[in-house]
């Protein structure tokens, strides 16, 4: 579900690069780094083996997370809108979404999934992205 949730942060491109700001996607495994580039049109797809970008921590979920409705629900959702997984790899790594400000502004807005396919608040990152201070200003 991490593919379609870069299809919707794709779907911000216009207002990410009126404000400067470029869109990646950090993987932790090679298994369908290529199958997922087509979701994140205009972004780029970085590969973190060592898994240094995701903490100290982990945020996994594990299988049984599979037991929970809202999980189910969300893979409707995803299949319904024509994005399929992979099912290759570890797939209970949970993700994240983060809004870096240029400078020292730091993360203006932060997401961490709790299940899988819960995904970011499209208007508070909006609003966050709103609020960034180019260096030109």
């Amino acid at each position: 579900m991490c593919r379609e949730e870069a299809q919707a942060l794709s779907n911000l491109k216009p207002q990410l690069e009126a404000k400067k700001v470029p869109l990646y996607a950090v993987l932790h495994e090679n298994f369908g780094v290529e199958e997922f580039r087509p979701f994140l049109p205009g972004g780029e797809v970085l590969l973190d083996e060592e898994k240094k970008f995701f903490g100290p921590e982990e945020r996994r979920m594990l299988l049984t997370g599979m037991l929970r409705w809202s999980v189910w629900s969300n893979i409707r959702r995803a299949n319904n809108k024509g994005v399929d997984g992979n099912l290759k790899g570890d797939g209970t790594l949970l993700g994240s979404v983060f809004l870096v400000g240029p400078g020292d502004q730091g993360i203006l807005y932060e997401h961490r999934e709790m299940e899988f396919g819960d995904h970011h608040n499209s208007t508070q990152l909006l609003e966050a992205l709103n609020n960034i201070k180019n260096h030109e200003e």
